[in-house]
């Protein structure tokens, strides 16, 4: 493993991801992984990693790093007003950076998570196969922790594929207000009929109570129709829950494999990445679709994203 840059200053919360653990929440493994899958996977197509390449995630204030060699770089998801020795960092595109170099982000304007690829991508602590940071459990990333101060980045010398251009229309635009597609959850009956109605035709603000494993929202009170307790079920991110206080939350990249609040909605796989933006303050809408649709949207975004980026699945 060769030391590829150094940390500087660390931002709020800066962690090394990849694709994270799929196919071991039966095991009580959270997948974790990239928040925002579809940014991460074009940061590696930009240099032409594979997608799942571990790659850093800079959540709402970035870092500054000194590149302890020549290698090229990515920035992809909100914008941090990234600077290459004080002079601005085009996004999505590969930027060549020299031994010396320092690369620094601010805060984010708009959305909550940056990605910084690195030409081969990084390695870090392996835990089943992932090199993914899950903080809660101290595992994968550096010391299964967000980076600090002084922490090495370690490339991990992939080859994948042919550098890509990202085309603009793939690229994607962030504001403070989120449409989100969802089905009606398993446990939707647990809620009353007004409240569900009212769940798929108001806006929710986002609470400050923010992060990775989900975000609560703030506004009209769903009501529960049964209060009886119900055994605990399989969530997954993606899964809006709702608590007796009535304020539903919004599992994210780090949920929890069980829960016993009732299971509201449940995004649709295409929206995944998108949510994975979302910050305090910020208002969402959550649109009922039906499961029919839920798969022909991912299906036909799939297809939109194949074209230019073959690598990357919602899969």
């Amino acid at each position: 493993m060769n030391a590829i840059a150094t940390i500087l200053k660390p931002g709020l919360l800066t962690t090394v991801q990849d694709f994270g653990r799929p196919g071991l929440r039966h095991c009580g493994v959270p997948q974790s992984g990239a928040a925002d899958r579809f940014s991460f996977a074009c940061a590696n197509a930009a240099l032409g990693n594979p997608p799942g390449a571990a790659a850093l995630e800079a959540t709402l204030t970035g870092p500054t790093l000194r590149f302890d060699c020549n290698l090229s770089f990515c920035i992809t998801g909100a914008e941090m007003n990234a600077l290459l020795n004080d002079r601005p960092v085009a996004a999505y595109t590969a930027i060549d950076a020299r031994q010396g170099d320092v690369l620094s982000l601010g805060a984010a304007r708009i959305g909550a998570r940056s990605y910084i690829a690195f030409c081969g991508g990084l390695t870090g602590d392996d835990f089943l196969g992932s090199f993914s940071t899950y903080p809660p459990a101290t595992l994968g990333g550096v010391e299964g922790r967000a980076l600090q101060k002084d922490d090495r980045l370690c490339g991990a010398s992939l080859t994948g594929h042919a550098v890509r251009t990202i085309p603009q229309s793939l690229r994607p635009v962030l504001t403070h207000d989120f449409i989100l597609r969802a089905c009606v959850g398993p446990d939707a009956a647990m809620i009353d009929p007004s409240s569900l109605e009212k769940f798929f035709a108001t806006a929710f603000t986002v609470d400050r109570r923010a992060g990775r494993m989900g975000v609560r929202l703030n506004g009209v009170n769903i009501a529960l129709a049964d209060k009886r307790p119900m055994t605990s079920s399989a969530v997954f991110p993606g899964s809006v829950q709702c608590p007796p206080d009535g304020a539903p939350f919004l599992l994210l990249a780090d949920a929890q494999t069980l829960g016993g609040y009732p299971r509201i909605a449940q995004l649709i796989t295409a929206d995944l990445p998108l949510a994975g933006q979302i910050r305090p303050g910020d208002r969402v809408w959550f649109r009922k679709v039906s499961e029919a649709a839920a798969r022909d949207i991912t299906l036909q975004k799939q297809a939109l994203i194949s074209a230019s980026l073959p690598e990357f699945s919602f899969y």
